[in-house]
């Protein structure tokens, strides 16, 4: 990645923490609407910048800023667009930020675009501008929406979203009025998710551990190590240089990640807006399973050649530069056995907001045990004479993991299918097909049957043991479908929760609680009954409220608690169902910000956003009928932790 660009995004995560303040919007827009006749309209925009700022142009480049664009939310059968937008003629000159020469504006600049009206009833245009401005400290993202107003008796345009009284009424709505704000700034115990950040390094050194049992990376650890030792002038200076090669393999995995905290910094809804829309799961679905075919062999996964020769040249330079490019080559060889697992961990990343910290961490842990060997090795060169030799327990591995990965795919599947509520894929089904992958890999690992393109492979010790694993958790899966005793509780989080199911079912909740999934009829069911209320921000493609739903609020004493003396208010902001039409509005952001809510989980993740200041989920919020916050908001934790939770909020009441 070139350092201009890693220049920027310092910058952008700079403006994300709020080190660097902007006094007011660099850039300001201005509209207006010309109708020369009924069937023709051109609508102007005129952006006034800032002093020192740069809004750019239209263009889109490689490796450059984003290009300001337009979008129109209109009927192809009703309005026709007239040729491309325009734009006055922007400055060209070189920008030291991106490194290259770029059209931009200063001081003011217009875009206009003109439109055929086939429908000539057509009585508005909306649309928003997506934009990037920059000066020479920080990068701004912005999102401007808009709407013409094309009555002829008029022809003024609509500068935004028109925010009218039912619209006023309803943002309203949404607003509390929270009393102890002061616990919105504490940070309740968090219990194991201390630990959370070692849980997600060691999942990820799990991967690299993966992925070095395959054909693809062990072969590469001899030779790589024997190659230092005998190429430095003496055993110091080998050692020296296969720790830097390890420390190399490490740096590159963890700037993979970097572009991740930008879309952070950006929005931090942005990561799991995107994991819980539908067609990026049924992206990761068709991704997952490309995957695994790759691992059973039917073809080979490749970065583009051009990489790995530019690569090999910069390996034959002296020093460390040379060594740096040796670990690049590493990773882009590797990248058919380890970008299915990468992939793994990149998904995994969009479950929830700090998202991007989770990948860094899962993708140092790769790292780490991807270059512990070389390391290791180097300082025991003698162990080497240890490792097994190449041969078909690699390919075991490798079938092994494709597996694994069509068990993946099935999760983006459900998550498809939960939030869209389309239910194909229950909890039965889901732990059945489960079942099918498990004992196909029992058949496999034991010979039973191969793929075309493999060879005889003899039943030995190695694919024994792995086939005794899978059928012991083939077993697990049956048992949990055909017994209501086992939940599958290690599995917590990645089958469809018990409720989303083939059979009836009392309650629609978790566990057959009572909960409400509007605020208003729970703060109404709260009053009447003159109980607390624990808000429950969720989500359904949220794993982690799968796992505090399963393993935690089913232990006894916070199942009693939530039963007897809460009113459970479960909000879920990934829901994907459209509001009635007559229920849908502009709502209006304390920064004058208009956002359309159109969905049930857009309502709920404006309101949770607007009061408690987070996107997160899951997170719990205590507090009485009258808004009266009871302690702090706590997160995913352990049933220790959050019982104590509850019940030193239930005492304050």
């Amino acid at each position: 990645m070139r350092l201009n660009i890693l220049f920027l995004l310092i910058n952008l995560l700079w403006a994300g923490t709020g080190v660097a303040q902007i006094d007011s919007e660099p850039v300001q827009w201005e509209t207006s609407i010309e109708r020369p006749s009924a069937r023709q309209v051109t609508l102007r925009f005129n952006a006034r910048i800032a002093k020192g700022w740069h809004l750019y142009s239209l263009t889109e480049f490689l490796d450059g800023p984003l290009p300001t664009e337009f979008t129109f939310e209109i009927d192809s059968l009703s309005v026709r667009p007239k040729g491309q937008m325009q734009s006055t003629i922007p400055t060209v000159a070189y920008d030291e930020v991106f490194g290259i020469d770029l059209p931009y504006f200063d001081d003011q600049a217009q875009f206009y675009q003109s439109f055929e009206l086939i429908d000539e009833s057509v009585s508005i245009i909306r649309g928003e501008i997506n934009y990037q401005a920059c000066d020479d400290r920080v990068c701004i993202f912005r999102t401007e929406p808009f709407a013409f107003a094309l009555d002829e008796s008029t022809s003024v345009a609509v500068p935004n979203l028109e925010i009218n009284s039912t619209d006023k009424a309803r943002s309203q709505a949404l607003t509390l009025a929270i009393k102890n704000k002061h616990y919105l700034l504490e940070t309740a115990p968090a219990g194991n998710t201390k630990n959370s950040y070692w849980h997600l390094f060691f999942l990820g050194f799990l991967g690299g551990l993966l992925a070095l049992l395959t054909p693809c990376v062990f072969p590469m650890i001899p030779l790589t190590v024997s190659y230092f030792l005998k190429q430095a002038n003496n055993w110091r200076q080998g050692m020296a240089n296969a720790f830097l090669y390890s420390f190399f393999i490490v740096l590159i995995y963890v700037l993979l990640s970097l572009p991740f905290h930008f879309l952070d910094a950006v929005s931090p809804e942005l990561l799991n807006t995107l994991s819980t829309n539908f067609v990026l799961n049924l992206v990761f679905f068709g991704v997952f399973v490309f995957f695994a075919f790759s691992f059973f062999g039917y073809y080979e996964l490749t970065l583009p050649s051009q990489w790995g020769s530019a690569s090999d040249k910069g390996a034959s330079k002296a020093g460390a530069i040379g060594i740096f490019f040796m670990a690049v080559t590493l990773a882009i060889v590797s990248f058919s056995c380890t970008g299915p697992i990468l992939g793994s961990l990149l998904a995994g990343s969009l479950s929830s907001a700090g998202g991007a910290m989770q990948l860094t961490v899962g993708m140092t842990g790769f790292g780490v045990a991807l270059a512990l060997p070389f390391g290791a090795f180097a300082l025991f060169p003698n162990a080497l004479n240890a490792l097994p030799k190449s041969g078909g327990w690699l390919t075991t591995i490798k079938v092994t993991l494709g597996f694994l990965e069509l068990a993946l795919a099935l999760k983006f599947l459900s998550n498809a299918d939960l939030v869209s509520h389309w239910g194909l894929l229950t909890r039965e089904v889901f732990i059945g097909i489960w079942m099918l992958l498990g004992f196909g890999l029992t058949l496999y690992l034991l010979g039973i049957f191969r793929f075309p393109h493999e060879g005889v492979h003899p039943l030995n010790r190695f694919r024994i043991i792995l086939a005794t694993f899978s059928l012991v958790f083939t077993s697990y899966l049956f048992l949990g479908l055909i017994s209501k005793e086992n939940k599958l509780t290690l599995l917590s989080g990645f089958p469809p929760p018990t409720f989303y199911s083939i059979y009836p079912t009392v309650s629609d909740c978790p566990l057959g609680l009572d909960c409400y999934k509007d605020f208003e009829k729970g703060l109404a069911k709260a009053q009447a009954e003159k109980k607390p209320i624990l808000l429950d921000f969720t989500g359904w493609a949220c794993v982690n409220c799968r796992k505090v739903e399963e393993q935690v609020w089913s232990q006894a004493a916070i199942f009693e608690r939530l039963n007897k003396d809460l009113v459970l208010i479960s909000l879920y902001v990934d829901d994907r169902t459209e509001l009635a039409e007559g229920d849908q509005f502009n709502f209006q952001f304390p920064d004058g910000r208009i956002r359309r809510i159109n969905t049930i989980g857009e309502q709920w993740a404006t309101f949770q956003s607007l009061n408690f200041n987070t996107a997160s989920q899951p997170f719990y919020v205590l507090m009485t009928p009258d808004g009266t916050l009871l302690n702090a908001p706590i997160q995913y934790t352990d049933a220790a932790t959050y019982l104590a939770w509850l019940e030193s909020g239930l005492d304050k009441n």
